[in-house]
């Protein structure tokens, strides 16, 4: 948008993109051109504000859309609504002037409050004399000393009305000194001392003492941060060998596990084959069993005699599919459940481990008893022994205590 200052004869251009909310501070900072080469900096706010941060991407916003970066501009800025500003907002305020990336050829302040005049005049007093400063009352007052700066016309300053009285030349001294040593931490400033009977020598002694002090924070401080970047730099170096250690130990583990894995395999290979030819001998020798059985039942003998010699071969048919039976399902899982079974309670024989693992794959007291050869009877004592051995409460089943141990073996 385009149009004329209702105070002067500049044109005035305003873009809806030329502004930047603040919402947490309580403005919307804006900023305008007039005519070729002023940016017009002012505030939105219901009231007194703060400023927080300077809106440098908003000014190069300007400047580029204007085609204006590489040309000196003016900056008249209307502090109204203005109480105070950051720290962080008079340093970059403090940078932008001082170290101006942006050529400036003056800034132009109007509409200060009383309260925030002297940080307006610490600006004043540590800008490059190149780029002046200037505060005025009012925009057209503020416009009428952006045409004087362009026409060459020093501005007059209260220290040039009354030449004998130097206390606004000491006033700005001291303002530079303070505006540089807290907002561009130039802490290697010459500072000029008045004589000694001076009415200002303490301000200036006091400033000098300030400068050596933080001189020697910071001096302390990159001592300490030194420090503890040393003490970082062992921890890590403590750390990264620790972990090269760890990693080191990892890898042998690995090659352990890698070479019992490769021995566990290797020996259920051989289990398995074992099993093949156990496998194939119970085939055969039932195969012979029934055969004999065959035989027997053609046999012109007594008949009693003949039914106990069926009834033995048949027993001994069944007791050998159970073996092939346990063969076929015996898996590594339940080696190890035997292993661990072993560790943990050696008073156990082979028989009754084996019983065990009979228990623990659902084989029934009958078929357990024909498995390793005794009686029904003869195995429920057994089963009442190793209750005992294994140490289980009177409630306590052997059949739920050997299932919660394989699947803490599988858990595991």
């Amino acid at each position: 948008m385009t149009h004329h200052s209702q105070n002067t004869s500049l044109t005035v251009v305003e873009k809806p993109n030329w502004r930047s909310e603040h919402p947490h501070a309580g403005y919307t900072k804006i900023i305008k051109v007039a005519g070729d080469d002023i940016l017009l900096a002012s505030l939105e706010a219901k009231g007194s504000v703060t400023l927080d941060t300077m809106d440098t991407d908003l000014m190069q916003r300007v400047l580029s859309e204007q085609g204006l970066e590489s040309t000196p501009v003016f900056v008249v800025w209307d502090l109204s609504h203005v109480a105070a500003m950051s720290h962080t907002y008079k340093k970059e305020t403090a940078q932008l002037i001082y170290n101006a990336t942006t050529p400036l050829r003056g800034i132009v302040f109007y509409n200060i409050d009383p309260e925030f005049a002297t940080t307006v005049e610490t600006f004043s007093a540590i800008v490059n004399e190149t780029v002046p400063v200037v505060s005025c009352s009012s925009f057209d007052e503020a416009i009428d000393a952006v045409e004087r700066i362009r026409r060459g016309e020093e501005i007059e300053r209260p220290d040039e009305t009354k030449p004998e009285d130097s206390l606004e030349s000491r006033k700005k001294e001291f303002l530079g000194y303070i505006g540089r040593l807290s907002w561009l931490n130039m802490l290697k400033q010459d500072i000029i001392l008045p004589p000694q009977d001076s009415p200002a020598y303490p301000f200036f002694k006091a400033i000098d003492n300030l400068q050596s002090d933080l001189v020697e924070i910071t001096r302390t401080e990159q001592e300490e941060l030194e420090q503890v970047r040393k003490e970082c730099d062992k921890i890590l170096t403590e750390q990264t060998i620790q972990l090269n250690a760890q990693q080191e130990l990892h890898k042998q583990l690995k090659q352990q596990l890698d070479k019992e894995k490769a021995e566990l395999t290797s020996r259920i290979a051989s289990q398995e084959m074992e099993l093949t030819r156990i496998s194939t001998a119970i085939a055969e020798k039932t195969s012979s069993l029934q055969q004999l059985l065959d035989i027997i039942k053609e046999l012109d003998i007594d008949s009693l005699q003949k039914e106990q010699m069926i009834k033995s071969c048949e027993n001994m048919i069944e007791t050998e599919m159970i073996e092939k039976k346990l063969n076929i399902e015996l898996t590594s899982t339940d080696s190890d459940f035997l292993l661990k079974l072993q560790k943990q309670h050696p008073n156990l024989n082979q028989r009754e481990l084996r019983i065990c693992l009979l228990i623990k794959l659902n084989y029934d007291t009958r078929e357990i008893a024909r498995s390793i050869g005794i009686s029904t009877r003869g195995m429920e004592s057994i089963r009442y022994r190793m209750h005992k051995k294994i140490g289980l409460s009177r409630h306590q089943s052997i059949k739920g205590y050997l299932t919660e141990l394989a699947a803490h073996e599988q858990g595991a």
